[in-house]
Order: structure tokens, then C-alpha cells, then sequence
């Protein structure tokens, strides 16, 4: 998993991601408090020097009140098992940090320790079942004993685990790219990209967009189409593109892949899989998002679409023809040339 840990490490380290992280996915009335503007990345060399298996984590602060910081002890945890004592590495990693702080001096204007917010986010396709609180991996005590002992809880975001209509609710870059992780047809993946495409259009975003286009094309579509080769492109905008481009190539093993993990997912909830409609309805949802990156590469390139031309390509009913479509609209001068059926 080190790829993913990677991967994620390097989308996490711009603010807005971690930005959008907390404010999408913490449903907690000090996170209203949080100034993001003032989100900064922390140097947490010391934890991996000590702890070496934690390079992937990440530290920031950000402040909340116009004197207090708040840090946020992001862990990513992408293992194929669940670790039972997680809180206790939790604990161990936040005293590490506090040492660090206290050791440069970095206190609270009342000279206590800031607060720290350990959040692990995981990726499992077991659900976590750890415990959360060190309290719970201590053996009961008798009575008055278990006063003494340490106490540290940690933030889960078990991110298999949220809904499709959660995710969509959250309009958010985190939450994008976690719809990216959970889509199981290409058509989800080419909807949350025009999306994203959309958001981070500016130039602003120029590195976000470098980052999500290098996570896509060296660890997400790798792993959705093992055998394929995929270019290795820096822009997320060029991403999109290159699926269009490829629409006639991949649809095909990414929905006998999708079949596999549906099918893999039905025996797990105990639903049927494979049925002729759910086929038929995987097919048609695909066609529905080549439609529409058909219209958005025409605009691209010839400006604004008369209805005909629009109805056209709401006519076409076969993924490869809109596949094909797709690949002479970049070569072409006009539309008369391109010539729609």
C-alpha cells in the first residue's frame, strides 16, 4: 500500500484538501471555529525518525481564535488488516508531537500544550472494528484504580464505509476524490472528474491539480485497469482528457472489473449481482457520461453547440461510435468535418 499511502500523503499535503477533510467530514461545532486560511503544514521528521513505518503522516495546525492552534495529526492507514491497537500508536505519535512542541517552546498563551486532533484515515475493505480510546485496550481495574489510567481518543474516517449519497452531499475536493476511490464504472470516474475539472479550473489550483493528476494516473487507474498502460500525465485537466480519449480501450475492462467488484461487494451484503438490467443499466449510465464529455469537448473546441448538434449526440446509442467521436473531434477543423451521424 505504500503507492496509496504516498499518493494520499501528497494530495493531503495542500490545505485546501485537508481543509475540505475537516470541514466536510468532522461534524463538530469547533470545527466553525477554524480560521483555514491559517492552515499550515507542520515538519513531523521527528515522528518518522523515531518511527519509521509513519513516513505517510501528516501534521498541520490551524487556529482557532485569534491566539490558539489547533493541530490535527493526520495517519493514513491503508493496510489490508485492521491494527487493534491503534489507539496506542495514536497515543504514542500525539505524545511525540507534544515533546516536539514543548521542546521548541510552542505553548499556549496560558503555557499548557496545544490540542491535538488524531485523525486516521482508512481505507480497508474490512470495516475497522478498533477500539478508539486507549481506555478500551486496558484491562478492567477494581474500583478507583482506573482513574490512573491514560486516556487518548482518536477521529475515524473509515472511508469505504460512507455512502454514495453522503459523498455527494459534501461538495467538496476530499469528497471527490473519495467518489473517485469508491466509483466501480468508468462513467463514475469521468462524472467526479468533469466535476473537479470544473472546481479547479484557475490557476490557482495549477498544484492541486498536478498532484490529483498524478495520483490518478500512478495509483487509482493502475489499480482499476491492472494490464493497461496508463500515461503518466501532471495535469488533472489532462486526465480527463486522456479518458476521453481512450473511452473506446477501457470502458469495456473497467466494467468487467466493476462486475468483479460488485459481484465481490453483493456476497458481502448478501445482494444478487449480474442481473441483465443491472447490465443494461451500467451500459446506459456509461453512454450518459461519454454524451457529455462529447458536448464538453466539442464547446472546447468549437464554442457554444446548436440544438440539433446537441440532439444528435443524445441520439447516439453505442459507446464505441461515441468512443470514436470523441477521438476525430481532436483532430478535426470544424464540425461539418467532424460529421455527426
Amino acid at each position: 500500500m505504500a503507492d496509496h499511502d504516498n499518493g494520499y500523503k501528497l494530495l493531503f499535503s495542500h490545505p485546501e484538501m485537508m481543509a475540505d477533510l475537516l470541514r466536510g467530514f468532522v461534524h463538530e461545532d469547533w470545527v466553525d471555529r477554524l480560521d483555514f486560511e491559517t492552515l499550515e503544514k507542520v515538519n513531523a521528521s521527528y515522528v518518522s525518525d523515531r518511527l519509521r513505518d509513519r513516513e505517510s503522516d501528516l501534521v498541520w495546525r490551524v487556529r482557532s481564535g485569534s491566539e490558539r492552534w489547533l493541530y490535527v495529526y493526520l495517519l493514513l492507514e491503508f493496510q489490508s488488516t485492521v491494527d487493534p491497537f491503534m489507539a496506542l500508536r495514536v497515543m504514542t505519535y500525539v505524545g511525540l508531537l507534544w515533546q516536539d512542541l514543548l521542546r521548541q517552546r510552542l505553548l499556549t498563551p496560558s503555557n499548557k500544550l496545544p490540542p491535538v486532533l488524531p485523525l486516521v484515515l482508512y481505507n480497508g475493505v474490512v470495516s475497522w472494528d478498533a477500539a478508539q480510546d486507549t481506555v478500551e485496550l486496558v484491562e478492567a481495574v477494581p474500583g478507583g484504580l482506573e482513574r490512573y489510567l491514560p486516556r487518548l481518543r482518536y477521529f475515524l474516517l473509515d472511508e469505504r464505509r460512507l455512502g454514495e449519497a453522503d459523498l455527494e452531499s459534501v461538495r467538496n475536493v476530499a469528497a471527490a476524490v473519495f467518489r473517485l476511490e469508491q466509483g466501480r464504472r468508468l462513467s463514475d470516474v469521468e462524472e467526479v472528474l468533469a466535476t473537479l475539472a470544473a472546481w479547479l479550473e484557475g490557476p490557482e489550483q495549477a498544484e492541486l491539480r498536478r498532484a490529483l493528476g498524478a495520483w490518478l494516473t500512478q495509483v487509482l487507474l493502475p489499480a482499476r485497469l491492472p494490464g493497461v498502460a496508463v500515461p503518466r500525465i501532471a495535469d488533472l485537466l489532462e486526465v480527463k482528457t486522456m479518458l476521453a480519449e481512450h473511452a473506446i480501450d477501457w470502458t469495456q475492462e473497467w466494467k468487467d472489473l466493476g462486475r468483479e467488484q460488485g459481484l465481490e461487494q453483493g456476497r458481502e451484503e448478501g445482494r444478487e449481482e449480474g442481473r441483465e438490467e443491472g447490465r443494461e443499466q451500467e451500459r446506459r449510465e456509461a453512454l450518459q457520461a461519454l454524451q457529455q464529455i462529447a458536448r464538453e469537448s466539442l464547446e472546447a473546441r468549437f464554442g457554444a453547440l446548436a440544438p440539433q448538434v446537441h440532439e444528435k449526440l443524445a441520439a447516439i446509442d453505442s459507446i464505441e461510435d461515441l468512443g470514436r467521436l470523441i477521438a476525430r473531434s481532436a483532430t478535426v477543423s470544424s464540425l461539418e468535418e467532424l460529421q455527426i451521424p
